[in-house]
């Protein structure tokens, strides 16, 4: 099982896993970023799917008379063999550029690592130089392309994958990016990008950072 509160809590921004409790505001975020958000019972399907699935959320600060820490964020994979495949990452487009995909995406990993994936993969716009430099602090290099992956433009996707995840050596580059994100200014050492739009939701999309 994983707990409740998944590790750590960076720069004010809390990840931990998604609970049905947590879709009204999550559907919400859908209806903001994509073109054909997915709807209550699928997200209800992945979450039931616990052996192959993972879905986190990121929970901004309480304010006013709001005790409840808001979602301002959510990432899923799916675990294939050993293969974990990035399914989504949202972020609420009130709180883009505050590197919550960033923090998401060191949840998403280290749950990744959790279930014994080796490997993960990911996807992003060929010309997108600072996504891919994002993405390669995490470990992730190019293999190939998704020719016209993009819906609004016609634009290819650079497949990415990071390898050896169980290895001493990407826990030490996870562990650096988290100590970046936590540090004060919370930078993960790339700029911080908009959310696109994409065909499917296999992968990330240009700069989910």
């Amino acid at each position: 099982m994983v707990a409740e509160l998944t590790r750590p809590v960076m720069a004010g921004v809390q990840t931990a896993p998604m609970r049905p409790r947590h879709l009204g505001q999550i559907l919400a975020i859908e209806r903001s970023v994509y073109p054909k958000p997915w709807s209550r019972s699928v997200f209800l399907s992945e979450l039931a799917q616990g052996d192959s699935r993972r879905y986190v959320v990121a929970l901004g600060q309480a304010t006013g008379w709001w005790r409840y820490r808001p979602v301002v964020g959510y990432a899923g994979l799916m675990l294939a063999v050993d293969e974990a495949h990035i399914t989504t990452v949202a972020v609420h487009p009130a709180h883009h550029r505050r590197k919550i995909a960033s923090r998401l995406l060191c949840a998403l990993l280290r749950e990744a690592r959790a279930l014994g994936a080796a490997s993960a993969t990911l996807e992003v716009r060929v010309a997108n130089r600072g996504a891919q430099r994002l993405y390669g602090g995490f470990g992730f290099a190019p293999v190939g392309t998704r020719p016209g992956y993009y819906a609004e433009t016609g634009e290819d996707a650079l497949i990415m994958w990071a390898f050896q995840l169980q290895s001493q050596e990407f826990a030490d580059r996870l562990a650096g990016q988290e100590a970046r994100l936590n540090a004060p200014g919370g930078s993960s050492g790339a700029p911080d990008l908009e959310v696109p739009w994409v065909k499917g939701r296999v992968g990330l999309g240009e700069g989910f950072t």
